[in-house]
């Protein structure tokens, strides 16, 4: 089965990129038990992200009982927009941000099968915002549950270019 061809457009930065698709990097909170990033020789692992937006858990659930596809979908765009915020406090500019690994998990039912799926919108965002930078290795799973109830969680490992 092909897959369709995902490109970002050639001009511009990553950031006039993002607010074309009409979207802005959130501010994210802290905790005080830990960082929402740390780097460790090259590699800048960013904690796992939920789907908050302005400091609102958008949804809770199951994806497959409670949450329907293309909710999750959405949820795990918000997710790594917040991880995508991580980057940049990390490297300092959306520009310099190369995603090398993206681990998305799915609290989904045992029989969903489609956590690949839910992952493609947030490997497809990553590409329209950062082009080449954004493309990446990737995990998506299923899992019993998530902090507070969320459907979907995204940890990701970028460097800096």
């Amino acid at each position: 089965m092909s897959r369709p061809a995902i490109s970002a457009p050639e001009t511009g930065s990553a950031r006039d990129r993002l607010h074309a698709l009409g979207l802005d990097l959130p501010s994210l909170g802290s905790n005080r038990y830990y960082v929402d990033h740390r780097t460790v020789g090259s590699s800048i692992h960013i904690s796992g992200q939920l789907p908050y937006q302005d400091g609102e858990l958008l949804g809770q659930g199951v994806v497959g009982r409670d949450v329907e596809l293309e909710t999750a979908r959405e949820l795990a765009r918000h997710a790594v927009l917040n991880a995508l915020a991580a980057a940049v406090q990390a490297v300092g500019d959306l520009d310099r941000v190369r995603i090398v690994q993206m681990l998305v998990c799915v609290a989904s039912t045992p029989d969903f099968g489609l956590q690949s799926r839910v992952a493609d919108a947030a490997s497809e965002l990553l590409i329209e915002v950062l082009g080449e930078n954004g493309r990446h290795a990737r995990t998506a799973i299923g899992v019993a549950g998530l902090p507070l109830n969320s459907p979907v969680e995204i940890q990701m490992v970028c460097t800096a270019v």
